[in-house]
């Protein structure tokens, strides 16, 4: 079960990251946040305490706490759901689970680059029945543990994290290969075709969140970027 300070914590975090709260905003004085959760000024600091850890916040003596100021401008390409995606184009989403595991993360595929206990998950995303994406996912399950209770239908793993687990940094490797094996099968196409490989990695506070291998059709995805100093 996920402690107070931890909901706390979690929930001002979203607001940071969802744009709620901008660089610079004033989050609500300590007294206001013990009368909303109900809650000891020790709890709330606990929670304070871990988005300073974070470098989310930052602490102005007899001032109080403020969302910090990036301290340089980084070039973001956005996380994409690709169940509101797909439900955008007008069409019917689907996640198709094909294997589900809590393992070691040495079991994995090589290309996911994460450690310790996971929850790893293989899947196909459909659109109006058909797939359009086969994915291989690692969960680190120290990061998530409440994930390991969540159920994947329709709606797949990387929809649920970006609605529940908010990321502070993530690592995007794009390159072409020609789908084989089991992900031609579940993809429906012959060996060897053209597709785009994603392979994604986020954390929060530095703390490994999940890793992800996607492999779409070449029709089926489309990559659009905005760079700046901060997401509108």
């Amino acid at each position: 079960m996920t402690s107070l300070h931890e909901r706390i914590r979690s929930d001002i975090e979203s607001r940071i990251l969802e744009g709620e709260l901008q660089p610079g905003d004033r989050l609500p004085i300590e007294h206001d946040l013990m009368e909303q959760y109900e809650c000891s000024r020790m709890t709330v600091n606990k929670a304070i305490s871990a988005l300073a850890a974070a470098g989310l916040v930052q602490r102005r003596r007899k001032a109080g706490t403020f969302v910090a100021v990036p301290s340089a401008h980084a070039m973001v390409l956005d996380i994409p759901d690709l169940a509101n995606e797909v439900r955008g184009r007008g069409q019917t989403y689907r996640y198709r689970l094909l294997h589900r595991e809590i393992c070691d993360a040495g079991k994995v595929d090589d290309s996911l680059e994460i450690e310790g206990d996971v929850l790893w998950t293989v899947g196909v995303h459909l659109a109006d029945g058909e797939p359009f994406a086969h994915e291989s996912r690692a969960v680190s399950l120290t990061a998530v543990p409440e994930i390991d209770d969540t159920v994947f239908d329709p709606e797949g793993p990387g929809t649920w994290l970006l609605r529940h687990v908010p990321w502070t940094e993530a690592e995007t490797h794009i390159t072409a290969t020609g789908a084989v094996d089991s992900a031609a099968q579940y993809l429906k196409v012959p060996e060897n075709t053209p597709c785009l490989c994603v392979i994604r990695r986020t954390w929060r506070a530095g703390e490994h969140i999940t890793a992800v291998r996607q492999l779409f059709l070449g029709d089926s995805y489309s990559l659009v970027a905005r760079f700046g100093a901060s997401q509108q």
